[in-house]
Parts: structure tokens; C-alpha cells; sequence
């Protein structure tokens, strides 16, 4: 009937834990806390020898490794696994050492002391990943990154595009009291829980398998998850995506609605959230955006647009979103290599895109592997490789139902990746971790590597003939000045030939405004028109500059070398927020 002291307040300062609570014992795996027995030192040193028991989850079992039960050892014995010893005595009291092996499942563990068939709970203490731990699967060596990547509450998250990269301000609250409750709630209630609690809970020891499952739970596509993505811009029945600024908010919501999703949420919510959850459960972490992101739906490694007749481009199942934000974690991948040539950073995106294994869910995915072509290996590499490297084909549909191949963008996707940097507000640049520099030999054989081991090509025939010859006339439409929400836009198209004769082109010109995921809202101007370019120039015959004049759409031709065309804004207003749009040019040519 000895009083126990958890020492909570010692314990958790010592496991970095004490910005969560210091009136509950939250500990770290493979790292001592203390434990004091006030009691005679005589009943202590009984015959039948004292054992600690630790259990978590339903139907704990050693064999699962959920349940340990360890005898009290002197200060001078060796443990191992779940082990404790003596540290310190005195005639009224005894204090103890516990220590946790290094993979052990985390989460809420009971702890009893049991003598003889006796057994008698002493509390509860939670478990959780420890970075600072050379032997876990998490550990980052450097303590400015453990500073930066497991403790700071407050972040950036990128936005915007890649000519207009935009910081947001966010707080992730990983520390707030609650949220590690609702953390370890959402573990419990996802789906290979509920199907086989026991199993699930043996599974917590791995942050590959964590984080894969809270990349499934953050979104509410199909579970019990914590938000509802909706990308059409009506958000009256919830709360707007870009009003939110914390993910404290958020998992307070779901968790006091009882697990029933928050509305609504985009990839940098989404992204943000994960991140907090990855935090709080000791899995470093931070939130990364890809400027010119490319969604892949087919697995082919390239994002194909279709131009129809008159230079028409419907909506697509491929598309590139202006930026996508998910979220690296970084952890062992022993599964991929008995060499630590795929451990670090892993990509693990939330958003609901795609499903990965019947679930939707994207990750762990290791950055080097990415970085490298290797599209072979587990979890979702082809998809994440694709959105940051996949090659631009589009197609012209002919009137005959044949398709013919346009041209091939190899440089536009997966711009200015970028993350918060360590210890400061700037902007950091990890585009080099993806990629190789686009335009290099290197980039092309990483591309033809990525194409080679991703088997889902060979099911479709493989993307041969990816980079069709160049053409013989550049095109280049730019920004005559800054484009500014709610202005007109001034833009200037310009054509040049490069071969040795004139050619006559037909030209179609079409405007649509898309969201940032590349979807189209509407097509807003088109213009069709024939110009004649001579060798190795780029002049326009005066007939064709008077007629762009004439135009409602308020096109201006300027001499010689280039036309301009201005277009008036229409950003479409939706309650509290807008909805941003972004102008798309298509350019058709027939010669």
C-alpha cells in the first residue's frame, strides 16, 4: 500500500515533455524516468521480489509486445527491453529507474506494481516517439532541427505561386494540453483499429506506420477524419479554408463534435494539421510546398492536356495546381534498405487525391528515393515523384477521333519547394532534394530511371516517344507589367520562326480562369486569326494588328516583334473571402 511519486514534473522536463503537462507523467521511449516507492525500506527488500507491469491498448500481450511485466533490479544489473533499477534508497523511501525499449508502441500506457498474486495500478503515463534517441527510428541528430522540427508550435506555411510565393503565419499547438488526447483519440478510431484494436496498437512501435495512418485521418474522404476537403469555392455550411490559422482549432472541433469531420479544409490546412499530430506524437516534421505541382492520375508520369479544335481545352484528369503543401517526416526506412540510403525526410500528404492501398492516404515516401527515380519502392514514390517532376505532353484531338502530340514541357513542374528555415522566418529552398537541376543530363536520366522501375507503365505500354522534336517556332507569352487581383491584366504574346521560308500560321488564342488545383472555371475570350512570320523573325502584316484593335476583348498589337492584349479582371467574390482564380492562355498554332 506504498505511495508512488511519478515525478511528473522532473520527468517530463527531462523528456521534453513538460509543455504538454507537467500534472500528468508523458515520457519518451528508450529514455529513463524516475519512479519513488514511499515505503520501508525493509517491505521493500521482501522475499517475494517487487515487479512493475505497463500495458497499452485492448488485450495486451508480450507477445505483441503491448504488455511488459520486469522485476525491479539493483542499481548495478544490466536491463534490457522494459527494465527498472534501483537509483536511489533511504529508509522511508525508494526510488526507482524505469526505462522503455526504443521501439516500444507508444501511446497511453497503465503501470501497476505487482508482489507475490498481488497486484495494485499505480497511474498512467504516456509514451511517445523520441528523437533525441540515437536507437529510435525518429532520431534527428542535430538539436536546432529537434528544436525547430518537434518543438516550435509556431510556423510558415507557402502559398500563392512560384513567381508569388506568399508566408503564412501558423500556429500548430502540438503542446496545447488536449491535443495530444486528441491525437492519440484519432489513432483509436481509424479504421485497422477498428477492425483489429490488438494489432493496431503493436503497430504504434513504427512512425512508418503511424504517420501513414495519420495522413488517412487528418482527411475525412473515408473515416471517421478530421476534415472535409471542398475546392468549389461554396463554403456556407462551414468554415472557409483560408480562414484558418491554427490546427488547435481544428482538432478541437473534431474531437468535440465526436470524430464527425470539420468543414472545410485544402491542402495547406490539411498539411498543417498533420503536422501538429506528427509533432505531438514525437515525429519530427515540417510543412513543404511545391510551386507548379503536378496531379497524376493515371500513374504514367506525365500530366496530359488535350486541345480539341479551335484550340478548345476541356478539363482533365491530369492537372498541375499552381502549389500543393504537404508535410516531411523524418524517420528510419529499414524496411526499404538494411543501409540508411532511404532514411530522413519522407513525404506523407494528407490531402485526399488518390488512393494508396484502398485508402486515401499518401506516404511515407523518402525524398532521396524521390530524388533518385526509384519508383519501385513503397509508399506512393511514382505519385509524389510525378508532382514535382512529371513532363507537360499535350495532345491535339483531331476531327477524326486521332491525337496528335503537341509538344513536351520537361521544366515547368515542381518549382521553389520550400520550407520554413531553421530558427528564422525565412524561406528555405529544397528543391535540390527532389530534383536534379532541370535542363541537366542528370535530371533526363533520373526521369528515364523513374519511367524504367514504375510498374504501372508497362500495364499502359510504357510513354515512349516522351520528347518530340523541338519546334520550329518559339512561343512566349509574358506579363507586361505586375498582375494584381482585381486589375486588368497586360500581357504580350511573341512568335518567331526559325526556319528558312515563311510560314503562315493559324492562331487561337483562349483565356480561362482556373482555380489553383488547375480546374477550369469558365473560359472567358478566345481570338482566331492567321499571321505570316518570315525567316528567322517574328513581324506581323498590318492587317492582322488593325484587326486585334477591333477587338472587344481589347487586344493592342505593338510593331514588329510581339502583339499585346489586355483583359479585363473577373475575380468572383464568395462571402468573407475570394475565390482565387488564375488566368490560363492557350496558344494554338497550325501551320
Amino acid at each position: 500500500n506504498a505511495q508512488v511519486d511519478l515525478h511528473c514534473e522532473e520527468n517530463n522536463k527531462a523528456h521534453n515533455t513538460d509543455e504538454i503537462s507537467v500534472k500528468r507523467l508523458i515520457v519518451r521511449r528508450g529514455k529513463s524516468f524516475i519512479l519513488t516507492f514511499c515505503v520501508d525500506l525493509k517491505s521493500f527488500q521482501a522475499l517475494d521480489p517487487l515487479q512493475l507491469a505497463v500495458e497499452t491498448g485492448p488485450q495486451a500481450s508480450q507477445s505483441l509486445k503491448t504488455k511488459a511485466v520486469f522485476e525491479i533490479l539493483p542499481a548495478n544489473a544490466a536491463g534490457i527491453g522494459w527494465n527498472a533499477r534501483v537509483q536511489a534508497k533511504s529508509s522511508s523511501s525508494v526510488t526507482v529507474a524505469v526505462s522503455s525499449p526504443e521501439d516500444a508502441c507508444i501511446g497511453e500506457y497503465s503501470l501497476s506494481v505487482k508482489r507475490g498474486s498481488s497486484s495494485r495500478s499505480i497511474g498512467k503515463f504516456v509514451l511517445l516517439f523520441n528523437p533525441w534517441c540515437e536507437a529510435d527510428w525518429t532520431y534527428l541528430p542535430q538539436e536546432r532541427e529537434r528544436q525547430e522540427y518537434v518543438l516550435n508550435e509556431h510556423g510558415i506555411v507557402y502559398r500563392g505561386q512560384s513567381n508569388g510565393i506568399q508566408p503564412m503565419p501558423w500556429t500548430f499547438g502540438q503542446f496545447e494540453e488536449d491535443v495530444m488526447d486528441i491525437c492519440l483519440r484519432l489513432l483509436d478510431v481509424n479504421p485497422k483499429c477498428l477492425r483489429n484494436a490488438k494489432e493496431d496498437c503493436s503497430a504504434r512501435c513504427n512512425p512508418i506506420y503511424v504517420s501513414r495512418v495519420l495522413s488517412a485521418m487528418v482527411n475525412a474522404a473515408d473515416d471517421k477524419g478530421v476534415l472535409e476537403g471542398k475546392w468549389d469555392g461554396n463554403y456556407c455550411d462551414g468554415v472557409a479554408p483560408m480562414c484558418w490559422s491554427d490546427s488547435v482549432a481544428i482538432l478541437r472541433r473534431w474531437d468535440q463534435r465526436n470524430c464527425n469531420c470539420v468543414k472545410y479544409g485544402q491542402c495547406w490546412v490539411f498539411a498543417a494539421v498533420l503536422c501538429t499530430t506528427l509533432r505531438c506524437l514525437g515525429i519530427p516534421c515540417r510543412v513543404v510546398t511545391n510551386f507548379e505541382s503536378a496531379h497524376d492520375t493515371d500513374g504514367n508520369l506525365t500530366v496530359d492536356h488535350y486541345c480539341y479544335d479551335l484550340g478548345v481545352t476541356p478539363n482533365a484528369k491530369d492537372s498541375v495546381w499552381n502549389f500543393h503543401v504537404w508535410v516531411e517526416a523524418w524517420m528510419r526506412r529499414p524496411d526499404l534498405s538494411q543501409s540508411s540510403q532511404y532514411d530522413g525526410w519522407q513525404v506523407v500528404d494528407p490531402t485526399p487525391q488518390e488512393r494508396s492501398d484502398g485508402t486515401y492516404c499518401c506516404g511515407p515516401a523518402p525524398v532521396k528515393a524521390i530524388l533518385e527515380g526509384h519508383t519501385n519502392l513503397k509508399y506512393d514514390v511514382p505519385f509524389v515523384f510525378a508532382e514535382v517532376n512529371a513532363d507537360i505532353v499535350t495532345w491535339r484531338m483531331n476531327s477524326d477521333g486521332t491525337k496528335t502530340r503537341m509538344f513536351s514541357d520537361t521544366k515547368e513542374v515542381g518549382q521553389n519547394i520550400s520550407t520554413k528555415a531553421v530558427g528564422s522566418y525565412e524561406r528555405m529552398d529544397i528543391t535540390r532534394n527532389y530534383k536534379y537541376p532541370e535542363g541537366s543530363a542528370k535530371e533526363r536520366q533520373v526521369f528515364e530511371e523513374a519511367v524504367r522501375r514504375c510498374q504501372r507503365l508497362t500495364i499502359r505500354g510504357g510513354i515512349s516517344d516522351v520528347s518530340p522534336a523541338t519546334p520550329d517556332v518559339s512561343v512566349k507569352i509574358v506579363e507586361v507589367g505586375q498582375s494584381i487581383n482585381g486589375k486588368d491584366l497586360d500581357l504580350s504574346l511573341s512568335l518567331r520562326s526559325d526556319q528558312s521560308k515563311p510560314l503562315t500560321l493559324k492562331i487561337q488564342l483562349n483565356a480561362r480562369a482556373v482555380l489553383y488545383t488547375g480546374f477550369s472555371i469558365s473560359n472567358v475570350w478566345s481570338k482566331a486569326f492567321e499571321v505570316k512570320l518570315l525567316p528567322n523573325k517574328g513581324a506581323f502584316p498590318r492587317e492582322v494588328e488593325s484587326d486585334l484593335h477591333t477587338t472587344n476583348a481589347g487586344l493592342a498589337c505593338s510593331p514588329c516583334l510581339r502583339m499585346g492584349f489586355l483583359i479585363k479582371s473577373c475575380f468572383r467574390s464568395t462571402g468573407d473571402s475570394v475565390l482565387p482564380l488564375i488566368w490560363v492562355f492557350a496558344l494554338h498554332l497550325l501551320i
